[in-house]
């Protein structure tokens, strides 16, 4: 092409260009670089304090960059000179590399521009789990770093037990457990398989005879109705145990099934004493000994400004209780908002960990509700499932199921294209409920309870 016509291509001919250059870069990777100092230093503040600061580096025609990858500083060079990138040019072996040189030389235009590329790439490949791995390996974790949690939010999405050992790194999971630990972010893992996953992680730095000896320990919960307890001899569990450790504080043991610690996890001894001692504390105080539960689940969580003055919001919104001074039903909505433009299910599960006289369990629209005085029978805006195993919308009411009481588990399945809902209880699922077969376009979960009511909400 004939120059003139193009700044872009024109200013492309500069990019690496030794006939051009009066400064070159010493990679991390020993390869070297080429570049203008007048381009680079009105490009970054970085690169100006770098090539005119009136020492030694101002006068030396090579700089050093020995954390910067050449693969990373060729997106920079790039950029710097033409104020794009060619979609070409990132690819999954060179995106990380090329966003920590963009933060390194403090060029958020083109962070963001690898941010935009990671997601609409993310939308077909999902190779979100090397991605995180390899931006743990090169980049400490801070909080506002919006490449390192776009990337723990794709990863938290994917059950971790589809996640094949070696794609996710140690120091990839910790990024992942610690920022998703007692937070409330979407996560599909049942925490017993992240803690599954962690020990099969941690055993394959160790051997391939402890990998193997945990794969056959440690069943997926698909796999725990069918399995037979294996009690293969397992000599590494300290050296499990050491490299656990990174892991170890942001596993929640309270949200694993007390079965499954007593009769799958304990016997490993990889898990310390007290941290097994507590878990178990935990699941005689809120009667769970049946859970297996997730972590974060923003939308699963109940909601402080839409609760009744006599209940009590615990565990990072996840559960609801009565005080022993509610003694009138009263009710709590949960965050999540159910619109029926999407034209989806929705599933969730409400766990009764303690009952009470009449427990209620459904949803309702959402116009405005008096919290503090519940009732099944009054209001034509909530359409209830109560303990009794009876269904009630105003003045209409339907047996339903069995009643259920401390422990049961109540699955609600809220189907918005056909505007119906039905329920499964304590296993057992129930057809939909035929009166309720014109529910509004925008609903809330919801319970109704009175002292010593308790109740736990999650996804399904």
């Amino acid at each position: 092409m004939t120059r003139g016509y193009s700044l872009e291509q024109d200013l492309r001919l500069l990019i690496n260009n030794p006939k051009y250059s009066d400064i070159n870069f010493l990679c991390e990777d020993g390869k070297k670089l080429y570049g203008c100092r007048a381009v680079l230093a009105a490009r970054s503040e970085i690169f100006d304090s770098l090539l005119y600061n009136g020492m030694k580096e101002s006068y030396e025609n090579q700089i050093s960059l020995p954390k910067i990858s050449s693969s990373g500083m060729e997106i920079i060079l790039e950029y710097i000179y033409t104020g794009s990138i060619k979609k070409e040019s990132l690819t999954k072996d060179n995106i990380i590399e090329a966003f920590y040189a963009a933060d390194y030389f403090q060029l958020t235009g083109l962070q963001e521009n690898i941010v935009e590329v990671v997601k609409n790439t993310l939308k077909t490949e999902n190779y979100s789990p090397e991605l995180l791995s390899k931006i743990a390996e090169i980049m400490p974790f801070l909080e506002e770093n919006i490449l390192q949690n776009l990337l723990v939010e794709k990863v938290a999405t994917i059950p971790l037990n589809t996640i094949e050992f070696g794609r996710l790194s140690i120091t990839g999971l910790q990024y992942l457990l610690s920022r998703t630990y007692e937070k409330a972010k979407s996560f599909v893992t049942p925490e017993y398989e992240v803690f599954r996953y962690s020990a099969i992680l941690a055993a394959k730095q160790v051997s391939n005879d402890a990998f193997k000896t945990l794969m056959k320990r440690l069943p997926t919960l698909e796999q725990l109705e069918n399995s037979v307890q294996v009690e293969d001899l397992f000599t590494d569990s300290q050296k499990v145990t050491k490299e656990l450790e990174p892991l170890i504080k942001f596993i929640d043991f309270n949200q694993i099934n007390g079965k499954i610690l007593t009769d799958i996890i304990e016997p490993l001894e990889i898990i310390p004493t007290k941290i097994i001692l507590d878990a178990y504390r935990q699941r005689v105080r809120s009667h769970c000994a049946g859970l297996n539960g997730v972590r974060g689940e923003s939308n699963f969580v109940w909601n402080e400004s839409e609760c009744g003055q006599n209940l009590i919001i615990k565990e990072y919104g996840k559960v609801i209780s009565a005080s022993n001074h509610c003694l009138l039903h009263q009710s709590v909505k949960a965050k999540m908002e159910i619109d029926g433009k999407s034209k989806d299910i929705f599933e969730w599960d409400v766990i009764i960990e303690k009952t009470c006289r009449w427990s209620w369990v459904g949803v309702c629209a959402s116009e405005n509700i008096n919290h503090d005085s519940f009732s099944a029978n009054r209001s034509s805006s909530i359409w209830v499932l109560g303990s009794n195993g009876v269904c009630w919308n105003y003045d209409k009411s339907l047996d339903y199921c069995s009643s259920f009481g401390d422990g049961a588990r109540i699955t609600v399945h809220l189907d918005m294209n056909k505007r119906t809902c039905c329920f499964t209880v304590n296993g057992i699922k129930y057809p939909e409920v035929f009166t309720w077969n014109n529910l509004p376009s925008k609903l809330y979960p919801i319970v109704g309870l009175m002292y010593p009511g308790r109740f736990r909400i999650q996804s399904h």
